[in-house]
């Protein structure tokens, strides 16, 4: 059974590329079942964020082509597009590969805690599906221990730049004194709340949150003395914003260039600053060309988080050590593993033809004939039934030049110990 790791993630694809990639949540149960069909994969979970989409699977298959098609046409792609911006990891490698996504070593925010939890959540839809079975479910459970490892033992998760953060931070590259500011956040989930708190501890005092469960919306907003509205009062609102941040599921843009220019002509063309943080995005990428508009996406927060990352390669190394090691004790005790599945085989085996042997004995006892011939039959019988595949084998082996297979077994049973005791 090989492992495999396929996705791609904010370093080999810009959003353009992730956004046309990402998996609606509703519609990823159906995806994993279609997945494993069409891909021919005994198991598989898939992981789709902001920043990645990957599929991880098991497969008695090691090629890949059969996955990159299925994903490419599952979302309308040229396979060879697809291919350009793809990684392939495979067995240890892709067991790795998890981890560190995990452990926040592979994100666009080094260290950050959220992707553990979309990855515990990327396991529960899968094994709610029953696609989960015990290799892809050791792997998981695994990874989670070492994640949790790092998390305590390293520095890794200590006060991490969020995007939520980084988004903030420029916003005060842009506007001088944050508390004369009003902001209107698009979306009501973990990562608009952190933006709402950052905006907050920076002086903003006029917070809007837009929502499609107005409830959320309210909940969140009386957090900060905020007001809540629904996404469909986002246009009325629009012009009294000065920040603008958006984070949601949606698989269709919220905001369009139109509504934004006529917020503009109301503002007098006064600047709006806005960051899209979701994938796919949620603010039409045109919004970008009006003269007084300030967009930027997800990929463009890179340098802020790269310059607070700088003083974290340390943690990052020690974190990368626990990982290895993480990696080969997993690797180990799948070998383990293998190990008793095919001596369980090799028992069982043995069994059947001793079971064979001892009632063709019995038969030959009730029949009358002497147990000191029956038993000499047996014997020779037991010796010629156990030892008929392995010695056709060795034979074949030797014709073709191969001593590899007479080395092990000569290993295996210990031939030439064996021979020293005998010469006794």
């Amino acid at each position: 059974m090989a492992l495999l790791a396929l996705g791609i993630n904010h370093k080999t694809a810009p959003v353009e590329v992730r956004e046309r990639v990402a998996f609606a949540p509703e519609k990823l149960a159906q995806a994993l079942h279609d997945a494993q069909l069409k891909a021919g994969l005994q198991e598989i979970a898939i992981l789709s964020t902001c920043n990645r989409t990957e599929l991880y699977c098991c497969t008695h298959q090691t090629s890949h082509e059969e996955l990159i098609h299925w994903l490419a046409y599952y979302h309308a792609l040229s396979p060879d597009s697809l291919r350009q911006c793809m990684y392939l990891h495979q067995n240890d490698a892709a067991a790795r590969h998890m981890m560190r996504v995990a452990s926040g070593l592979d994100s666009l925010v080094l260290g950050e805690p959220q992707i553990l939890g979309q990855l515990k959540s990327a396991y529960s839809i899968a094994q709610e599906e029953g696609l989960v079975g015990a290799e892809l479910g050791r792997l998981f459970r695994h990874t989670f221990t070492i994640a949790k490892k790092v998390r305590t033992q390293t520095a890794i998760g200590q006060n991490p730049v969020s995007v939520a953060y980084a988004a903030v931070s420029m916003a005060q590259h842009i506007f001088a004194d944050l508390s004369e500011s009003k902001a209107l956040l698009i979306g009501a989930g973990e990562t608009i709340e952190l933006v709402a708190r950052h905006l907050h501890r920076a002086g903003v005092r006029s917070i809007t949150v837009a929502n499609r469960t107005l409830p959320r919306a309210l909940d969140l907003a009386s957090l900060f003395d905020g007001k809540a509205i629904a996404l469909g009062d986002i246009p009325d609102a629009l012009s009294h914003a000065d920040i603008v941040i958006s984070s949601t599921a949606s698989q269709l843009p919220i905001l369009g260039k139109g509504a934004v220019e006529a917020a503009l002509k109301k503002r007098k063309h006064r600047p709006i600053f806005m960051v899209d943080i979701a994938v796919p995005r949620d603010i039409e990428a045109q919004v970008g060309d009006l003269e007084d508009v300030y967009l930027y996406t997800v990929d463009d927060l890179k340098e802020v988080i790269e310059e607070n990352q700088r003083g974290r390669e340390s943690a990052a190394r020690e974190a990368q050590t626990l990982i290895d090691q993480g990696t080969d004790e997993f690797m180990r005790q799948l070998r383990e593993l293998d190990a008793v599945d095919t001596l369980t085989a090799l028992r069982e085996h043995g069994h059947a033809i001793c079971e064979d042997a001892l009632q063709k004995a019995l038969k030959q006892l009730h029949a009358g004939k002497p147990a000191e011939e029956v038993l000499q039959v047996m014997a020779r019988g037991l010796t010629n039934k156990l030892l008929h595949q392995p010695t056709v084998r060795l034979r074949h082996a030797s014709a073709e030049g191969r001593d590899d297979l007479q080395r092990l077994v000569t290993d295996l049973f210990q031939l030439s110990e064996r021979s020293t005791v005998d010469d006794r």
